[in-house]
């Protein structure tokens, strides 16, 4: 089975009140898979500035990440690929460069919920874990 990817949503929904929600969030990444750094840097921006976090909870949390998933640098080839996929597809160029990292680690699956569920890029499906 080909890996699978994490969008920044699917980690931010281990700090949710939503009880359905962070259980699956937990359940998925404790599987396995791959995230970005920009995965990483996403969440911890969001931990700080939204979620109002402390420097200590916000390293818990990606070390967390990092101990089930695989992380998968941003490259040049990624940013390349970006383009390509912001223009063709009309994604936000954040939003293309996570399917694009996900596209070069081969992820058989993107799990998001900032994406159409059921979109194929590639040979990639965007699939909401949430739905």
């Amino acid at each position: 089975m080909r890996p699978v990817f994490f969008d920044t949503n699917v980690v931010l929904y281990l700090l949710s009140a939503d009880e359905h929600k962070a259980n699956a969030a937990e359940a998925l990444l404790a599987q396995g898979g791959w995230v970005s750094v920009q995965v990483l840097n996403e969440a911890a921006s969001v931990c700080r500035r939204k979620l109002k976090l402390t420097w200590p909870e916000v390293h818990e949390l990606l070390a967390a990440v990092k101990a089930c998933c695989e992380v998968v640098p941003l490259s040049l080839a990624a940013h390349e690929r970006a383009l390509h996929l912001a223009a063709r597809y009309r994604l936000s160029l954040y939003d293309a460069l996570i399917c694009a990292s996900a596209q070069e680690v081969d992820a058989e699956v993107l799990f998001t919920e900032d994406l159409q569920d059921g979109l194929t890029l590639g040979q990639m499906r965007v699939s909401n874990p949430f739905a």
